[in-house]
Protein backbone atom coordinates (compact mmCIF):
# COMPACT_ATOMS: atom_id res chain seq x y z
CA UNK A 1 0.00 0.00 0.00
CA UNK A 2 1.23 3.09 -0.98
CA UNK A 3 1.06 6.91 0.63
CA UNK A 4 -0.69 9.12 -1.85
CA UNK A 5 1.95 12.31 -2.64
CA UNK A 6 -0.32 15.21 -1.60
CA UNK A 7 1.11 18.74 -1.88
CA UNK A 8 1.68 17.97 1.87
CA UNK A 9 3.85 15.65 0.85
CA UNK A 10 5.83 17.09 -1.07
CA UNK A 11 6.53 20.27 1.09
CA UNK A 12 7.07 18.23 3.84
CA UNK A 13 10.30 16.47 1.42
CA UNK A 14 11.09 19.68 0.27
CA UNK A 15 11.05 20.82 4.16
CA UNK A 16 13.44 17.61 4.71
CA UNK A 17 15.74 18.86 1.90
CA UNK A 18 16.32 22.06 2.76
CA UNK A 19 16.68 21.21 6.40
CA UNK A 20 19.06 18.59 6.21
CA UNK A 21 21.32 21.38 3.72
CA UNK A 22 21.02 24.12 5.57
CA UNK A 23 21.12 23.23 9.33
CA UNK A 24 24.12 22.67 11.63
CA UNK A 25 24.53 21.14 14.92
CA UNK A 26 24.64 23.17 18.18
CA UNK A 27 28.43 23.49 18.12
CA UNK A 28 29.51 26.83 17.46
CA UNK A 29 30.98 25.59 14.19
CA UNK A 30 30.62 21.95 12.21
CA UNK A 31 33.87 19.41 12.23
CA UNK A 32 35.48 18.83 9.12
CA UNK A 33 36.43 15.68 8.64
CA UNK A 34 40.27 14.26 8.38
CA UNK A 35 42.39 11.51 7.44
CA UNK A 36 45.18 9.80 8.54
CA UNK A 37 48.09 8.34 6.01
CA UNK A 38 46.05 5.02 6.00
CA UNK A 39 42.88 6.42 4.28
CA UNK A 40 41.00 6.29 7.48
CA UNK A 41 38.86 9.48 8.60
CA UNK A 42 37.66 10.98 11.62
CA UNK A 43 35.05 13.97 11.41
CA UNK A 44 37.45 16.41 13.18
CA UNK A 45 40.91 14.40 14.17
CA UNK A 46 42.62 11.56 15.43
CA UNK A 47 42.03 12.55 18.66
CA UNK A 48 38.56 13.83 19.09
CA UNK A 49 34.99 11.67 18.68
CA UNK A 50 32.47 13.41 17.74
CA UNK A 51 28.64 12.03 18.85
CA UNK A 52 25.52 12.88 17.35
CA UNK A 53 22.23 13.06 18.37
CA UNK A 54 18.93 14.60 17.92
CA UNK A 55 17.34 16.27 21.13
CA UNK A 56 13.88 14.18 22.09
CA UNK A 57 13.65 16.12 25.12
CA UNK A 58 14.87 18.50 27.35
CA UNK A 59 17.16 16.22 28.89
CA UNK A 60 18.96 14.47 25.86
CA UNK A 61 22.54 15.53 26.81
CA UNK A 62 23.00 14.58 30.34
CA UNK A 63 20.86 11.84 29.42
CA UNK A 64 24.24 11.04 26.81
CA UNK A 65 26.68 12.48 28.88
CA UNK A 66 27.92 8.72 30.76
CA UNK A 67 27.70 7.18 27.92
CA UNK A 68 30.45 10.00 26.24
CA UNK A 69 32.59 9.95 29.54
CA UNK A 70 32.59 5.60 29.00
CA UNK A 71 33.77 6.30 25.29
CA UNK A 72 36.51 8.41 26.29
CA UNK A 73 37.83 7.28 29.22
CA UNK A 74 37.99 4.12 27.10
CA UNK A 75 39.31 5.09 23.69
CA UNK A 76 41.33 7.98 25.38
CA UNK A 77 39.99 9.88 23.08
CA UNK A 78 38.17 13.53 23.55
CA UNK A 79 34.37 13.35 23.07
CA UNK A 80 32.45 16.27 21.61
CA UNK A 81 28.58 16.46 21.94
CA UNK A 82 27.19 17.28 18.41
CA UNK A 83 23.31 17.99 18.48
CA UNK A 84 21.47 18.68 15.50
CA UNK A 85 18.82 21.04 14.56
CA UNK A 86 16.64 17.75 13.73
CA UNK A 87 16.63 14.07 11.69
CA UNK A 88 17.47 15.44 9.03
CA UNK A 89 19.87 17.52 9.92
CA UNK A 90 21.66 14.52 11.87
CA UNK A 91 21.35 12.43 8.40
CA UNK A 92 23.61 15.22 6.73
CA UNK A 93 25.64 15.01 9.11
CA UNK A 94 26.64 11.46 8.83
CA UNK A 95 26.38 11.83 5.18
CA UNK A 96 29.17 14.44 5.31
CA UNK A 97 31.56 12.58 7.40
CA UNK A 98 30.72 15.09 10.18
CA UNK A 99 30.46 12.62 12.97
CA UNK A 100 32.03 9.34 14.39
CA UNK A 101 29.58 7.61 16.96
CA UNK A 102 26.30 8.57 17.00
CA UNK A 103 22.68 7.69 18.49
CA UNK A 104 19.99 7.26 15.62
CA UNK A 105 16.59 6.53 15.31
CA UNK A 106 16.30 3.33 13.31
CA UNK A 107 14.08 5.20 10.44
CA UNK A 108 17.22 7.38 10.50
CA UNK A 109 19.82 5.04 10.19
CA UNK A 110 18.44 3.31 7.25
CA UNK A 111 17.57 6.92 5.63
CA UNK A 112 21.02 7.87 5.87
CA UNK A 113 22.65 4.36 4.28
CA UNK A 114 20.47 4.94 1.86
CA UNK A 115 21.90 8.42 1.46
CA UNK A 116 25.27 7.06 1.17
CA UNK A 117 26.40 7.46 5.08
CA UNK A 118 29.37 5.08 6.20
CA UNK A 119 27.46 3.54 9.10
CA UNK A 120 27.51 0.76 10.84
CA UNK A 121 25.49 0.00 14.47
CA UNK A 122 27.40 -1.42 17.10
CA UNK A 123 24.03 -1.80 19.54
CA UNK A 124 20.72 -0.92 20.85
CA UNK A 125 20.20 0.15 23.99
CA UNK A 126 17.78 -1.18 26.85
CA UNK A 127 16.03 0.21 29.83
CA UNK A 128 15.63 -3.34 31.80
CA UNK A 129 17.22 -6.27 33.00
CA UNK A 130 16.31 -8.76 30.32
CA UNK A 131 14.28 -6.51 28.11
CA UNK A 132 14.65 -7.01 24.24
CA UNK A 133 15.83 -4.52 22.19
CA UNK A 134 12.88 -2.12 21.00
CA UNK A 135 10.48 0.22 22.17
CA UNK A 136 7.01 1.23 21.48
CA UNK A 137 5.28 3.46 19.05
CA UNK A 138 2.21 5.01 21.15
CA UNK A 139 -0.40 6.34 20.07
CA UNK A 140 -2.25 8.70 22.02
CA UNK A 141 -5.07 11.21 23.11
CA UNK A 142 -5.86 13.34 25.91
CA UNK A 143 -6.65 11.75 28.91
CA UNK A 144 -10.06 12.61 29.21
CA UNK A 145 -10.92 12.32 25.27
CA UNK A 146 -13.79 9.79 23.87
CA UNK A 147 -11.41 8.39 20.89
CA UNK A 148 -10.88 4.88 21.67
CA UNK A 149 -8.80 3.69 18.34
CA UNK A 150 -6.63 4.88 15.85
CA UNK A 151 -9.33 4.03 13.13
CA UNK A 152 -10.82 7.14 14.62
CA UNK A 153 -8.20 9.38 13.98
CA UNK A 154 -9.69 10.66 10.70
CA UNK A 155 -10.82 14.42 10.72
CA UNK A 156 -8.42 15.14 13.67
CA UNK A 157 -5.45 17.12 14.70
CA UNK A 158 -2.98 14.60 14.45
CA UNK A 159 0.63 15.53 16.21
CA UNK A 160 3.43 13.67 14.74
CA UNK A 161 7.08 14.00 15.85
CA UNK A 162 9.27 14.57 13.29
CA UNK A 163 8.97 13.42 9.21
CA UNK A 164 12.15 11.24 9.45
CA UNK A 165 11.26 9.84 13.12
CA UNK A 166 10.57 6.13 13.20
CA UNK A 167 8.37 5.63 16.01
CA UNK A 168 6.97 9.50 15.57
CA UNK A 169 6.20 9.24 11.92
CA UNK A 170 6.78 6.23 9.90
CA UNK A 171 5.30 3.43 11.98
CA UNK A 172 2.49 5.74 12.59
CA UNK A 173 1.86 6.38 9.29
CA UNK A 174 1.96 3.05 8.36
CA UNK A 175 -0.59 2.12 11.15
CA UNK A 176 -2.90 4.63 10.03
CA UNK A 177 -2.83 3.48 6.44
CA UNK A 178 -3.59 -0.24 8.14
CA UNK A 179 -6.88 1.28 9.98
CA UNK A 180 -8.08 2.95 6.45
CA UNK A 181 -7.07 6.33 7.41
CA UNK A 182 -4.64 8.20 4.44
CA UNK A 183 -1.97 10.08 7.03
CA UNK A 184 -2.40 13.27 3.93
CA UNK A 185 -5.72 14.00 3.79
CA UNK A 186 -7.77 12.38 6.38
CA UNK A 187 -5.90 14.05 9.28
CA UNK A 188 -4.82 17.26 9.88
CA UNK A 189 -0.63 16.87 10.68
CA UNK A 190 1.21 18.53 12.84
CA UNK A 191 4.90 18.05 12.95
CA UNK A 192 5.83 18.55 17.06
CA UNK A 193 9.88 18.53 16.58
CA UNK A 194 10.35 16.31 19.48
CA UNK A 195 8.53 13.24 21.45
CA UNK A 196 7.91 15.28 24.57
CA UNK A 197 6.61 18.35 23.23
CA UNK A 198 4.15 16.08 20.90
CA UNK A 199 2.75 14.20 24.46
CA UNK A 200 2.46 17.61 25.70
CA UNK A 201 0.27 19.48 22.77
CA UNK A 202 -1.67 16.11 22.87
CA UNK A 203 -2.40 16.36 26.35
CA UNK A 204 -3.24 20.04 25.93
CA UNK A 205 -5.68 18.99 23.33
CA UNK A 206 -5.80 22.00 21.41
CA UNK A 207 -2.95 22.02 18.57
CA UNK A 208 -3.46 18.22 18.42
CA UNK A 209 -6.79 16.30 19.12
CA UNK A 210 -4.56 12.78 19.27
CA UNK A 211 -0.71 12.32 18.01
CA UNK A 212 2.68 9.34 18.64
CA UNK A 213 5.49 9.59 20.36
CA UNK A 214 7.58 6.83 22.06
CA UNK A 215 6.62 5.18 25.18
CA UNK A 216 9.90 6.57 27.56
CA UNK A 217 8.10 10.15 26.89
CA UNK A 218 4.91 9.27 27.04
CA UNK A 219 5.09 7.54 30.24
CA UNK A 220 6.01 10.89 31.76
CA UNK A 221 2.42 12.70 31.28
CA UNK A 222 -0.34 11.96 33.10
CA UNK A 223 -1.99 14.00 30.18
CA UNK A 224 -2.65 11.81 27.99
CA UNK A 225 -3.55 7.80 27.47
CA UNK A 226 -2.83 5.50 25.07
CA UNK A 227 -4.73 3.96 23.05
CA UNK A 228 -2.62 1.48 20.70
CA UNK A 229 1.18 0.89 20.48
CA UNK A 230 3.60 -0.63 17.84
CA UNK A 231 6.98 -1.99 18.89
CA UNK A 232 9.56 -0.53 16.76
CA UNK A 233 13.27 -2.20 16.36
CA UNK A 234 15.44 -0.43 18.87
CA UNK A 235 17.49 2.88 18.44
CA UNK A 236 21.15 1.99 17.03
CA UNK A 237 24.06 3.22 18.49
CA UNK A 238 26.29 3.77 15.08
CA UNK A 239 29.77 3.94 14.54
CA UNK A 240 31.64 5.32 11.44
CA UNK A 241 32.38 3.22 9.29
CA UNK A 242 35.92 5.35 7.91
CA UNK A 243 37.66 5.12 11.39
CA UNK A 244 40.55 3.18 11.88
CA UNK A 245 39.96 -0.71 11.66
CA UNK A 246 41.23 -1.07 15.45
CA UNK A 247 39.47 2.08 17.14
CA UNK A 248 36.07 0.27 15.21
CA UNK A 249 37.47 -2.94 16.46
CA UNK A 250 37.42 -1.24 20.28
CA UNK A 251 34.53 0.67 19.97
CA UNK A 252 32.09 -2.19 18.93
CA UNK A 253 33.92 -4.04 21.80
CA UNK A 254 33.14 -1.27 24.32
CA UNK A 255 29.60 -0.33 23.32
CA UNK A 256 27.99 -3.82 22.05
CA UNK A 257 27.73 -5.09 25.24
CA UNK A 258 27.82 -3.21 28.56
CA UNK A 259 25.47 -2.43 31.71
CA UNK A 260 25.42 0.49 33.88
CA UNK A 261 26.84 -1.43 36.57
CA UNK A 262 29.75 -1.73 34.60
CA UNK A 263 30.36 1.89 33.60
CA UNK A 264 30.17 2.90 37.32
CA UNK A 265 33.06 -0.04 37.69
CA UNK A 266 34.61 1.88 35.42
CA UNK A 267 35.01 5.27 37.23
CA UNK A 268 31.99 6.82 35.39
CA UNK A 269 30.66 8.63 37.86
CA UNK A 270 28.22 10.34 35.82
CA UNK A 271 26.12 7.08 35.31
CA UNK A 272 25.54 6.71 39.17
CA UNK A 273 22.28 9.11 38.68
CA UNK A 274 18.47 8.45 39.00
CA UNK A 275 18.21 10.03 35.95
CA UNK A 276 20.76 8.03 34.31
CA UNK A 277 19.11 4.71 35.18
CA UNK A 278 15.45 5.75 33.89
CA UNK A 279 17.41 5.76 30.51
CA UNK A 280 19.83 2.95 30.36
CA UNK A 281 20.62 -0.46 31.50
CA UNK A 282 22.73 -1.89 29.39
CA UNK A 283 23.29 -2.33 25.43
CA UNK A 284 22.67 -5.26 23.69
CA UNK A 285 24.17 -6.00 20.14
CA UNK A 286 22.73 -5.61 16.88
CA UNK A 287 23.54 -5.84 13.00
CA UNK A 288 22.48 -4.02 10.11
CA UNK A 289 19.72 -7.08 9.37
CA UNK A 290 17.86 -6.16 12.40
CA UNK A 291 16.41 -2.89 10.71
CA UNK A 292 15.02 -4.72 7.73
CA UNK A 293 11.59 -4.36 9.17
CA UNK A 294 11.82 -0.66 8.91
CA UNK A 295 13.15 -1.03 5.05
CA UNK A 296 10.13 -3.21 4.72
CA UNK A 297 7.32 -0.61 5.62
CA UNK A 298 9.45 2.23 3.94
CA UNK A 299 8.49 -0.12 1.20
CA UNK A 300 5.09 -0.46 1.47
CA UNK A 301 4.39 3.03 2.33
CA UNK A 302 6.79 4.77 -0.23
CA UNK A 303 7.43 7.14 2.08
CA UNK A 304 9.24 9.89 0.76
CA UNK A 305 11.52 10.05 3.89
CA UNK A 306 12.85 6.49 2.93
CA UNK A 307 14.55 7.54 0.23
Amino acid sequence: MNIRRSPLATAIAGAVLLTAILSGCSTAASPTATADAEGASFAVDSETLVFGVVPDSVDTETNYQPLMDYISKETGKTVEYHESTDYAALIEAAIAGQIDVASFSGFTYVTATNNGAELTPTSSIITKEGQEPGYYSQAIVPVDSDITAIDEFAGKKVCFVDPSSTSGYLFPTYNLIKAGIDPETDITPVFAGKHDVSVTKVGEGVECEAGFAEDSEVAKSDKVKVIDETMVPGAPVVMSTTLPDDLKTQLNDILSEVTIDQMIEDGIDSADTDGFRSVFYATTPVDDEYYDTIRDICEETNATQCQ
